[in-house]
């Protein structure tokens, strides 16, 4: 049984007559704002799709969904907030908190959702509360210029609360940003057709869940269309944002001491991301000690983040062209100017 909520009013009359037309009830189509008006508390979906607005300002909203969020685990937004001028991720903790315990969800967010908030934000422990829970399964990467109304890069989260076993502890990201064909007529941004061809081949490399690359020949034959996977262990996703002090000094350069501790210079104190798979210790031993001797790490002040390096997982080196060839390319190209301003103006140009 379907049920959907839209603030959009002509999209909402959409979806109601969509209903009416295959036989459904209307009634389940419900208008109304998600972030502060939940058309359905306490239902709870098998599966939940969602393309909310990128970008999104929640600041008329706030009152509702901070009250929301002090609720705890009783509330739909207790793992975090984002920053009031991205409300995107309130969406995905909505899904979320609507499925059941084998329950699964797709849902469009852009690229901010991958990387932004450091350590201990919002964004960062939403993305916490997702791997360290187990449920983010993939994320695929669209092709640019696939909707009507935006040319950015947009990527399908795919979550699932009873992931597979053999699926556990992982996240596989999959590149499809070149998987599409190009239309004839574009349709405002929409310049690219995800067709049959490059939906199969997704839905391939998602199904496989292995690092590898997928390719298929377009219907027409005249292009290959590509797709990238890689799987991560979901403790590679995380690190530890650890503060480093160093001692204050006194004017004679011994250290000021407190309670027979070391003060902190305030001035100096400085941080490092160390990945959740490697010991601090270690980490600090091998690539701050040996540049700082007296440094030592506040543990109180220690935070635990999580980001998608979706962009460093498939990015490909490019070697650059040598200097020289440059220069006698440059060289060249000077000499056939200078070739034809002499056919143009004669001898009196030179």
């Amino acid at each position: 049984t379907c049920f959907g909520q839209e603030l959009n009013p002509f999209t909402f009359g959409i979806a109601k007559a969509d209903m009416l037309i295959r036989g459904g009830d209307p009634d389940n189509m419900q208008f109304g704002n998600t972030l502060d008006d939940d058309k359905f508390d306490g239902y709870l979906f098998d599966y939940c799709i969602s393309n909310p607005p990128f970008g999104i300002d929640w600041n008329r909203e706030a009152p509702k969904v901070e009250a929301e969020y002090k609720k705890g685990t009783a509330g739909r937004f207790s793992p975090g907030l984002p920053k009031k001028s991205d409300g995107q991720m309130l969406f995905m903790l909505n899904g979320l908190s609507k499925l059941k315990a084998d329950g699964r969800m797709a849902i469009i967010q852009n690229g901010s959702s991958l990387t932004n908030g450091e350590a201990g934000s919002g964004p960062s422990e939403i993305r916490r509360y997702l791997i360290e829970n187990d449920w983010l399964e993939t994320i695929v990467q669209l092709p640019n210029d696939s909707f009507y109304n935006t040319g950015i890069a947009t990527y399908v989260w795919v979550i699932t609360k009873d992931k597979p076993a053999e699926h556990a502890g992982q996240v596989q990201l999959i590149d499809a940003s070149k998987c599409f064909e190009t239309r004839r007529k574009a349709i405002g941004n929409k310049r690219v057709d995800i067709t049959d061809i490059c939906r199969d081949l997704i839905v391939k490399a998602y199904g496989e869940f292995r690092d590898g690359t997928y390719e298929a020949e377009t219907a027409d034959g005249k292009n290959r269309v590509i797709c990238k996977s890689k799987v991560w262990d979901s403790v590679s996703l995380g690190y530890n944002k650890i503060t480093v002090e160093s001692p204050l000094l006194n004017e004679d350069g011994t250290k000021v001491l407190k309670k027979g501790k070391p003060v902190a210079d305030k001035d100096k104190r400085d941080t490092e991301e160390v990945p959740l798979d490697e010991d601090m210790d270690v980490y600090f031993a091998r690539e701050v000690l040996p540049f700082n001797p007296d440094a030592w790490i506040d543990r109180t002040k220690t935070k635990v983040g999580y980001t998608i390096p979706f962009t460093r997982t498939f990015y490909e080196y490019k070697e650059v062209e040598p200097a020289d060839q440059i220069a006698k390319r440059i060289e060249a190209h000077e000499q056939s100017l200078m070739q034809k301003l002499h056919d143009l103006f004669g001898k009196e140009s030179e």
